[in-house]
């Protein structure tokens, strides 16, 4: 199968350049080997059956002679190795030669190693495949020349249908699936690395057997809250009600779920246009790919002719993941605003050099104008706070998005910009 361009293939190219070696991170089969290869002239993978222990019996005696092969040198799964950590820091000292090493992990293991790598192994996030990777958004609107000039937008057309996007949705962004030839084979994917989530990986993240029922559940509750604001005890609730399980144990397995990079949750935006009591701080539970959740409730893309409030749940999921990948080209954090008096924005995108949008995600073009209201009230509420505060005032959104599942994306009157999931990029 031909490779797929990916948005982090240009990041690691950046980091090769500027540092001794680069880390991938990210969720199995998210495709962090496969980009990995593209850059490497040698490889060593731990997960080769046929030469694995000798593999780790060299890494544990003597990680240096791994070292040697041409570079840059990639090493797949290297938790497995620790040691190499070390031997790789100390021949980037030693040399002081930049695109050494790939490295890339599953999982964040807590592993003891003499040195953190800083100024030597950078460290880059990988996530599933945006819609714009997997080649289903036509491109037509990048959001990094929106950023550079918001007045150039004119409008655009989106190629993705509602049966569209509920499949993408189901399916995930998972590259494996681009191989599989028809619709119940792309849709298994997603289903086994859940099974494999709850009933191996649970375990093998740090080698402490878990019940995978308790992991299973867990995953279900974050599911059934996907982008919303649920609380710490209605995560406890639903887990609890089923399982004989303490409320120690139950953070204790999330924590594991956020090093499988699984659980990948939504932190808050807090300026200061509110008092502190007001704005709501939590974060939004989400997980990695909506794929994830679809698989864990156990729906299929037909179960969404009817249930268009879950649905709007995972749409904001999809959008969430495609515009962390998508600003991950240029240092972008995703987050989102929320306070008691019902103001609310779903997203908040800000860029390193200070710019930032705000947005709102709408399935429906009968959500449009609700989500449009939301954002213009959040500017005013920045306008009426600078007023007051003109010493330290805080920036005015750089750009307004509802961003939909709808076919055509246009200006509002109103200044907010309309535009269709199916038609970003970065």
């Amino acid at each position: 199968m031909e490779y797929k361009k990916r948005i982090i293939d240009n990041l690691l190219d950046l980091r090769l350049e500027a540092f001794g070696a680069a880390l991938i991170r990210g969720p199995k089969g998210c495709g962090k080997t496969t980009s990995a290869k593209k850059k490497a002239k040698s490889l060593v993978e731990f997960q080769d059956e046929n030469v694995r222990e000798n593999l780790l019996s060299v890494a544990e005696a003597a990680p240096g002679k791994l070292l040697i092969g041409e570079k840059p040198r990639l090493f797949d799964e290297w938790q497995d190795a620790p040691k190499l950590w070390g031997a790789i820091r100390k021949d980037i000292d030693d040399s002081g030669l930049n695109g050494q090493y790939i490295l890339t992990g599953s999982s964040s293991k807590d592993i003891q190693t003499p040195h953190t790598g800083t100024l030597r192994i950078s460290q880059l996030q990988m996530y599933p495949m945006s819609l714009y990777e997997s080649e289903e958004s036509n491109g037509a609107v990048s959001l990094t020349e929106l950023f550079e000039n918001p007045e150039s937008f004119e409008g655009c057309e989106s190629l993705l249908s509602v049966d569209d996007l509920i499949f993408a949705i189901c399916r995930g962004g998972w590259p494996h699936t681009l191989s599989n030839t028809t619709a119940r084979a792309k849709l298994e994917v997603a289903k086994d690395l859940y099974r494999q989530t709850y009933s191996v990986d649970i375990s093998n993240i740090d080698g402490k057997k878990r019940n995978s029922r308790w992991a299973q559940s867990i995953i279900q509750s974050y599911s059934r809250n996907i982008c919303t604001l649920a609380e710490t005890k209605t995560i406890i609730g639903d887990v609890k009600a089923n399982n004989d399980i303490g409320e120690s144990t139950i953070f204790e397995y999330i924590a594991a779920l956020e090093k499988l990079y699984i659980i990948d949750d939504i932190c808050a935006w807090c300026p200061s246009i509110r008092s502190k009591t007001a704005i709501r701080a939590s974060k939004k539970r989400n997980l990695i790919d909506p794929s994830i959740a679809v698989a864990a409730l156990g729906l299929s893309p037909d179960y969404f002719n009817t249930d268009f409030k879950t649905l709007g749940f995972l749409f904001e999921s999809l959008c969430v993941r495609d515009l962390k990948v998508y600003s991950s080209a240029f240092g972008g954090q995703m987050s989102y605003y929320h306070d008691r008096y019902g103001l609310e924005a779903d997203g908040v995108l800000h860029l390193e050099n200070g710019k930032y949008a705000i947005l709102e995600f709408k399935l429906g073009a009968n959500e449009i104008d609700k989500g449009a209201e939301h954002l213009l009230e959040i500017e005013n509420l920045i306008k009426k706070f600078n007023e007051k505060e003109k010493q330290c005032p805080l920036r005015i959104p750089d750009i307004k998005i509802v961003i939909t599942g709808t076919k055509y994306g246009y200006r509002r009157p109103d200044g907010v910009l309309v535009i269709p999931i199916g038609c970003l990029k970065n």
